[in-house]
């Protein structure tokens, strides 16, 4: 891969580490759950409404946060976020029933919500097409180091310091990439250390003659948009499956194959590194397609076709004996999953103007995060009245109709695409 230089870059890999601490305030919980409810007595359908009160939040934020950061900018807005979360997260270790977790973790849904819509935005700002698909994949990978990186660290912290003062310091990590958030990063126009060069490189491609719809204009046609539509469908029908091994992962490994604490570190954190990993051949696949003269959405579809398929690696991982071989099989599909996640959070980027990229975001992200509540709370009565059988196979079949949506809508740019 050849060197990436430049303030953008320097830039996606600060929104790498802000992606990174999200998720470990996120998994806090779901890696605790098993200690939590024995020690609180919690069902498996108390603990979806306690995940579920979080996806309610992060979905609302997504939705207002993708027009509060068009119109505000995601300097300030980012930096409102980690302060939220982080305060959320330090507060939930005071929680004891189920009521006071869901108003924590609701809490925190609201601040978390407004990374990926401010993310893709600067990659909208920073990237030219044929680097956004590589600068989606950094830091959207973020959330699979992130779940990793909990994993192995949030047991042994809770085995160490008690599962109360684990919230604590999971929260106080925000506050550190803060201060180098707020001194780096500025608005391209007015950036102290962005050169004629690399601006020139940013703006390749990019019609800079025509002129730009008033910024609710634009807004406004997003509802009779196919591209838009087939966004957030796409988003909303393979996002459920994500939230599920995330959310429900360390519990189903405690639950149906017997993992201890310090075994869900050892194992639970392998299948968010082959996450990872999806997020970059994504990325990098289909860059290196459009670099080879494809078009940029026909690269895209391609990537969300072929990797679909390995997300049905859900349905035999609950099915075969060995635990160890249900993990490999997870990691499959989380590889296939984030391969297509890279592509579904690109596709703003790619087909519209920069000043509304953070609200096509925003609606794809409500969209998911609703339908990721619903998946949540079904899974949690599915569980506790059957088993985990029914829930992997129906979250392995729904990126199916994702990638049928993204195909039947998605055409070419729209009047007042940008790139």
């Amino acid at each position: 891969m050849q060197a990436r230089r430049g303030i953008r870059w320097r830039i996606v890999w600060i929104l790498f580490f802000s992606t990174t601490i999200n998720y470990i305030n996120r998994q806090t919980f779901s890696l605790l759950s098993p200690t939590i409810s024995n020690e609180l007595h919690f069902s498996h359908e108390d603990l979806a409404r306690i995940i579920s009160s979080f996806q309610i939040a992060y979905a609302g934020t997504w939705l207002l946060g993708g027009v509060l950061l068009d119109f505000i900018g995601v300097r300030w807005g980012l930096s409102l976020a980690v302060v939220w979360w982080s305060i959320a997260s330090i507060f939930t270790g005071f929680a004891n029933s189920v009521a006071s977790f869901s108003f924590f973790r609701f809490l925190l849904g609201i601040g978390e919500g407004l990374n990926w819509p401010g993310a893709s935005k600067v990659v909208a700002e920073w990237f030219p097409a044929r680097e956004r698909g590589i600068a989606v994949a950094i830091f959207d990978s973020g959330s699979s180091i992130g779940a990793a990186v909990a994993a192995v660290c949030i047991p042994f912290l809770s085995l160490a310091l008690g599962w109360r003062t684990t919230f604590a310091v999971s929260g106080v990590l925000g506050v550190v990439w803060l201060a180098f958030w707020w001194t780096q990063y500025r608005p391209r126009d007015g950036h102290p250390n962005l050169t004629a060069e690399e601006a020139a490189i940013i703006d390749e491609g990019i019609d800079l003659t025509t002129p730009k719809e008033p910024f609710l204009t634009a807004l406004g046609k997003l509802w009779k948009n196919r591209n838009a539509w087939g966004i957030l469908l796409g988003r909303s029908l393979t996002d459920p499956m994500w939230w599920f091994y995330v959310f429900w992962l360390p519990q189903y490994l405690s639950d149906a194959r017997g993992f201890s604490l310090k075994q869900i570190a050892a194992f639970a954190w392998i299948p968010f590194v082959a996450a990872d990993i999806g997020n970059f051949t994504g990325g990098w696949v289909s860059g290196l397609l459009i670099k080879r003269g494809m078009p940029v959405l026909r690269a895209r579809k391609w990537i969300c076709v072929v990797t679909c398929l390995p997300m049905f690696a859900g349905i035999p991982a609950v099915l075969v004996h060995s635990p160890f071989w249900a993990v490999f099989l997870i990691c499959v599909a989380l590889w296939g999953y984030a391969a297509w996640s890279t592509m579904g959070l690109t596709f703003p980027s790619d087909l519209f103007d920069q000043r509304v990229v953070g609200t096509v975001t925003g609606l794809s992200g409500f969209g998911a995060g609703m339908a990721g509540t619903g998946v949540t709370l079904a899974v949690g009565y599915i569980v506790d009245k059957f088993s985990y059988m029914p829930a992997f196979i129906f979250v392995s079949f729904l990126p199916l109709a994702a990638t049928a949506s993204v195909l039947l809508l998605i055409r070419q740019r729209s009047a007042n695409a940008r790139a």
